[in-house]
């Protein structure tokens, strides 16, 4: 722990006593700002979002040809936003609350071809590589449409060239997916808490997976160590890469489109409250950029963490960001929320959603998988634990008065970043994990 003592932190910011005691609580970030202003503080830009969006077009009938479950929208990545009522009523029974707005859910657990929100920002990370490789090597034809990359010469090219990447698992499925669909030598290095089902899932695909008994950060140090020691291989670094961040800033514009097909109006008197589950921050980080460019002040991004890695609120409430860890506050990083286990946020994306965000909040395992059996049991939507960590977002704002959270004219959108490609007998587990 850099600069102060944990009991001058503690003096400092007293709501750090709550966190080291696991509550459930919510922070409101004292730094966010204007969006005229705040994007003063970074220099990602709008030119940057609309860069990944063409990109991620243009290898459009690429991904329809080798991912038929893209088809459905034409080699477009993107899941349902789904009005989710009778979560709604369950949630104002549970908590003794009204919910004044509209509740919905944007289901990443639904998207193509990985099932999480990882499809995004490391999907495009990938294809981005590999365009680039393409055009080194001269084998771009301008006058082709990018579904020459499922041709023989792309391949060859690629399995000459490596790909690595840490993760708790679903950005380990995504990256691991795709590099190996387009013949890439991929390497995922796995935490000890990635589920053994996802580990097996990869090496079904002929993804190398090398297993640490270290948490998250281990596996990013090790596989980053490994791949600066190799000029042919790429690493997608989760805790700082500026093209996964593209890939998920992609999304805000997405949401935009969708709302305005049904008839959701975001404006000043119709605010957008957004509720993203977070582990290094990479993935929630840019869908809250896409969106504060897409609807600005109007939108309102609140990051979700469990109780036992609230990483990134304790990186912003110090403004230490990697430089401190949940463990400092004698926080153990163990939760079932294995997306989610993170000890150490990432700096880069802490310090570029500083001005962007609302305010973070913490969730207990054990609220996950009440959560978990109640959407199913009331919408039929299965999610995996982690992906249930905003579900809590209205709650949380409107009992803390965040703005006009209880407004009837609100939205409140949580972002459900996971579930799809859990096997069924271990979805079954969760749920029989909730009913006890």
């Amino acid at each position: 722990m850099k600069n102060l003592a944990q009991s001058e932190w503690l003096a400092k910011q007293p709501l750090l006593e709550q966190v080291m005691e696991k509550k459930e609580i919510l922070w409101r970030n004292p730094l966010v700002e204007p969006i005229k202003t705040a994007l003063n503080h970074t220099k990602l830009s709008k030119e940057d979002v609309e860069d990944a969006r063409l990109r991620l077009a243009r290898f459009a009938p690429y991904l329809e040809r080798v991912f038929p479950d893209t088809a459905a929208n034409q080699g477009i990545i993107e899941s349902p936003l789904t009005p989710i009522p009778n979560m709604k009523h369950v949630l104002e029974q549970s908590y003794a609350i009204d919910i004044p707005g509209q509740l919905l859910l944007k289901q990443d657990n639904a998207l193509p071809i990985s099932g999480s929100i990882k499809a995004r920002g490391g999907i495009y990370e990938v294809l981005k590589h590999a365009e680039t490789l393409a055009i080194e090597h001269q084998l771009l034809n301008a006058e082709e449409d990018y579904s020459q990359f499922d041709e023989p010469a792309f391949r060859q090219l690629f399995a000459n060239h490596k790909i690595a990447v840490g993760s708790t698992g679903n950005l380990g499925l995504s990256i691991g997916i795709m590099s190996a669909k387009l013949g890439f030598d991929v390497t995922v290095h796995m935490s000890a808490d990635a589920k053994p089902w996802k580990k097996d899932l990869l090496r079904s695909k002929g993804v190398h997976v090398v297993e640490y008994e270290d948490d998250y950060s281990k596996a990013v140090e090790e596989g980053r160590r490994q791949a600066e020691a190799d000029p042919t291989c790429h690493f997608v670094d989760d805790e700082n890469s500026t093209d996964l961040f593209m890939g998920y800033a992609v999304a805000g514009e997405r949401v935009a489109v969708q709302l305005k097909e049904q008839n959701i109006r975001v404006d000043g008197e119709h605010p957008l409250f957004v509720y993203l589950p977070c582990g290094v921050g990479g993935g929630p980080g840019g869908v809250a950029f896409g969106l504060k460019l897409a609807f600005g002040d109007h939108v309102h991004c609140l990051f979700a963490e469990p109780t036992h890695s609230p990483c990134m609120m304790i990186g912003m409430m110090t403004g230490l960001h990697d430089q401190i860890s949940v463990a400092d506050f004698g926080l153990d990083n163990k939760t079932a929320a294995d997306g989610l286990a993170v000890g150490t946020a990432s700096a880069f994306v802490g310090k570029t959603v500083e001005p962007f965000l609302a305010g973070c909040y913490t969730v207990e395992d054990r609220t996950l998988f009440k959560l978990l059996k109640e959407l199913a049991d009331s919408e039929d939507i299965w999610l995996e634990p982690s992906a249930l960590a905003g579900m809590t977002g209205p709650i949380q704002t409107i009992q803390s008065d965040i703005s006009s959270a209880n407004s009837p004219k609100a939205t409140h959108l949580v972002w459900s970043t996971g579930g799809n490609m859990v096997l069924e007998e271990e979805m079954k587990s969760y749920y029989e994990q909730a009913k006890k």
